[in-house]
Parts: structure tokens; sequence; C-alpha cells
């Protein structure tokens, strides 16, 4: 790593940031990057699965893969959201891209199962982008243009979601390995670009790491100290919940109702991602001023909820590409909720904040890809579009916490430093 005395100091670079958008265009960049590694592997994950463990149903393996990067994350997001309040966000972040590059370099040759699940648990264990990503940005930012910043940042992920997929796809009908190959090279570029690129944004403390810091639980039970950030939680919670249906399900419904091979999967998940980026680019702001938190989650609920029952009774291909808009309207609440929480607490615990929201979205991660997978293999014979509905009763669960976290504006507490 680069000596200290080399990188800006924290005080330059959050003086200059109104002079200079270096480091946030690198955050936005690296982002995308990575999610474009992350979605070129969805359309051929089960081709690559029913190739390594000789089976014809793999639903339940892909809960399985899904969930245990989720509980590794569950355990070491909140720790590394801590550290990098600690030792700051540049050496964290470091830390999660060499995992992620190392997670598919051994799913690129792996063999065996248990290899591809090895590969999860080091992904899962160093899987800190998001949650330092969110830090980076509330470092750099004023409080009255996060909710922008965040939109832009889910904008960026939004936009890697729009290559990833249709390249996955093109290069998994040429070998199924092939994507895998790209993101590892892709994850190892995001290293460097942040390793020779990215100053550090945040002081750091210089004082000895607490064991209760490690604790993975101790900040959940600081998060039920904080006046009203527990229903916000909870909202990420569900909805990241409804989220893992389609990380599961999505290729398999696909290929199940409509025959889709690689290619097709990966050109509808790459449509999605263009409305998501679109939506997430230009419609958070304005819309949480004319509808308010409140307003502009439970208008994105109710057009998720009508694309799902779309969906759900789709005969035909092209359908589906067609509610793609209403569909993506579904994350135009997501950004002011972020901003929403970053108001719980002060400066020195947004480290701490974003990794315990990244625990909680991991969660919901552990338990939505095994019960997704397991219903889709109830109803995969008989209607698959069944799992769709399915995903619906979770958002009408959001809508009552949706509703009790946003009904009062949000502000600090004095007690979000105890």
């Amino acid at each position: 790593m680069k000596p200290s005395s080399d990188l800006p100091t924290v005080q330059a670079v959050k003086a200059g940031i109104s002079h200079s958008k270096r480091p946030l265009i690198v955050i936005y960049f690296a982002l995308c990057l990575d999610a474009v590694g992350i979605s070129l592997v969805f359309p051929i994950l089960p081709d690559l699965l029913a190739e390594v463990t000789q089976g014809g149903n793999v639903a339940f393996y892909i809960g399985i893969m899904t969930s245990l990067y989720a509980v590794m994350q569950f355990i070491f997001a909140p720790v590394l959201g801590a550290l990098s309040d600690n030792l700051g966000r540049r050496p964290v972040l470091l830390v999660s891209l060499a995992g992620a590059t190392i997670n598919y370099a051994i799913m690129a040759f792996a063999p065996h199962l248990w290899m591809l699940l090895l590969g999860r648990l080091i992904a899962g264990l160093t899987s800190a982008n998001a949650a330092v990503a969110s830090a980076y940005i509330t470092d750099i930012s004023a409080e009255n243009i996060r909710a922008r910043r965040f939109g832009l940042m889910n904008a960026m992920f939004g936009a890697g979601f729009i290559v990833g997929p249709i390249l996955g796809g093109v290069l998994g009908d040429y070998w199924v390995r092939l994507p895998f190959i790209a993101a590892a090279v892709l994850n190892g570029y995001i290293f460097l670009l942040a390793f020779f690129i990215l100053p550090e944004t945040h002081q750091k403390t210089g004082l000895k790491i607490a064991f209760s810091t490690l604790n993975p639980i101790a900040p959940l039970r600081w998060m039920f100290s904080m006046s009203g950030l527990l229903p916000i939680v909870l909202v990420f919670f569900l909805l990241s919940g409804t989220g893992e249906a389609y990380g599961t399900c999505w290729a398999l419904w696909g290929a199940d109702t409509f025959q889709w091979n690689g290619l097709w999967i990966g050109l509808s998940l790459g449509m999605f991602g263009i409305f998501q980026t679109l939506v997430q680019a230009f419609l958070p702001a304005p819309t949480t001023r004319f509808l308010g938190e409140r307003g502009a989650v439970i208008a994105g609920i109710f057009c998720a909820c009508l694309a799902l029952v779309i969906m759900a009774f789709a005969r035909q291909g092209w359908i589906i590409f067609t509610i793609m808009p209403i569909f993506a309207l579904a994350g135009i609440g997501i950004p002011a909720f972020q901003a929403l929480a970053t108001r719980k607490v002060d400066a020195a615990r947004q480290g701490q904040l974003q990794g315990v929201l990244t625990s909680a979205v991991s969660l919901a991660t552990i338990i939505g890809p095994l019960a997704f997978s397991a219903f889709y293999m109830l109803v995969q014979k008989t209607w698959p579009g069944a799992i769709w509905f399915s995903v619906v009763a979770l958002y009408v669960l959001a809508i009552p916490l949706v509703v009790f976290s946003t009904r009062k504006p949000p502000a600090r507490t004095k007690t979000e430093t105890a």
C-alpha cells in the first residue's frame, strides 16, 4: 500500500471536494465495475452448478451458495465497517476488492462444489464494498446532497447490471467458465484503480481497537439503542429480501417459462439494468420532494407489485421486456431511506452505521435465497411464475414499517454517540 504521506490528507480531500470530484468518480466507477463482475455470472450460474454437481435441479444449490456468502457478510460487514472508522476507508476497501478477485478466480477453475463454496466464503468474508463505499460518500458529502449522491451510487451499480448480464450471457454461451475469468479480471482492475488513485477521506482514530468493535453482534445491539433507526433497518431487510428472489430464481424461471438461453437471460437482466439506472439517476430526488420518503417508497412498492403480478401470469417473453419501466420504479425510495439513515448518527459512526445496514441486508440474503429456492422447487413443475407472489407478500409486509418510520421528520438524537 502507498505510504500515507504520499496520499492527500483527509482534510485536503474534504476541503477540495467542491473543486474536484475525482474521489467520487473513482468510487462510482469502482461500484459500476463491481456490479459488472457480480451480475455477469447470473445467467450461467445454473449451468456451472449443473456441470459441477452432475445434477439437473440446481435451484437449492444456488440458494446455498448465495446464503453462504451472506452468512459471512452478515458476520464481517459490521466488523469491517467499524474497522473503516478506526483504520480508514481505503485499506478496508482494498482488502474487500482483493477478496472478490480471489473468489472469482477460484470459481473460474473449481472442479468441485466445495471449491465453489470456498470461493463464496472468501468473498463473503471480505465483502465490505457497499458499506465502505457508502461511508466514503458520506465522508465527502454534505447532508443536503447525500440523497442525490446515494441515488447516483445506485445508478452506477445499476449501470453495471446493464453490461454484466449481457456480457455473461454471451461469454457463457461460449464457455461456462469464461464469465468468471472476466469477473476476476474486472475486480483485479478495480483493486489496482483503488490502490493507485483513491485517497483516504476518514480521519484515523489511532486508538486501539477494542474487542467489542470486532464483535458482529455489538453493532446490532447499538442499532437497537438508536431511536428511530430500527424501523428503517427492517425496511432495508424486507426490501433486500425481495431482491434475493431475482438473483436466485430469475435465470431458472426464464429458462423454465420461456426457454431462454444465457443470452436472453442476460438481455432481460440488462434491460432491467437500463431502466434501473435511469430511475436511480434522475427520479429519487424529485420523487422524494414531491411525495416525501413515505410516498416515494410506497409508490415504488406499488409499481413492483404490479410488475410482479404480470410476470407471474406471463406466458410470452416479450411481455417481460415491456413491463421493465414499471418494474424499475420499485427502487425510487431506497436512496431517500439511505439518506435518512445517515442523519441518525454523527460522522464518526458512519462506517459502523453502513456496516449495520449491510449486515441487516445480509441477514435477508441468508434467509431469502434458501426460502425462495425451496419454494421454487415446489412450484417449478406446475407454475414457475408463482415465485413472484411470494415477493409481493414481502412488499406488503414492508408497507406498515414504511409508514411508521416516515411518520415524523428525521432528527438527530443526543444518544447517537452512546
